[in-house]
């Protein structure tokens, strides 16, 4: 029914309605999907800002710290405090660039590799509960959606790096 009248306001030249069901959807969604891993990292004194570059840092060994700032889309500011918690308590390693000794590659360490893995087993079991339950082919669906909800330009105008991103 609600598509209906979105149809029919569309047609009488007056903007669509706001996608409520879909924001709070998402809203409910996301608080879920990142619940589960907020959880086991409050074991650890961490933070969503701490599971984010875990992530990224176990799924691209080597990462610059300037690589991890574009895509994140963070200042080096807000990246200090958790990335030096995170090597401080031994999550993650710090080592110098090959060519460029002056450049810092990021790796995960075997206690952090662990903690990655475990945060992504709690949300794949989530996203796998959650597929399990609808159409076969959801979950193409799923991600098409997803990558269209990305911004392709940061708001400088810059593309967000694509470097790992595919599955």
């Amino acid at each position: 029914m609600p598509d209906v009248l979105v149809q029919a306001d569309a047609a009488a030249g007056e903007p669509p309605l706001p996608e409520y069901d879909l924001i709070e959807l998402l809203f409910f969604a996301y608080r879920d999907f990142v619940g589960d891993a907020d959880r086991l990292l409050a074991d650890y004194g961490f933070g969503r800002a701490h599971h984010r570059v875990m992530h990224f840092v176990s799924r691209r060994p080597g990462l610059t710290i300037a690589e991890l700032l574009d895509l994140l889309r963070i200042t080096k500011q807000s990246l200090n405090r958790v990335l030096k918690e995170l090597i401080d308590t031994g999550f993650v390693e710090q080592r110098a660039g090959l060519s460029d000794r002056r450049q810092r590659l990021l790796f995960v360490s075997p206690r952090g590799r662990a903690l990655a893995l475990e945060l992504s087993e709690l949300q794949s079991a989530r996203i796998n509960r959650a597929l399990a339950r609808c159409e076969p082919g959801t979950r193409a669906a799923a991600a098409g959606f997803l990558a269209a909800m990305i911004d392709p330009m940061g708001p400088d105008g810059s593309r967000p790096p694509r470097r790992g991103l595919e599955r």
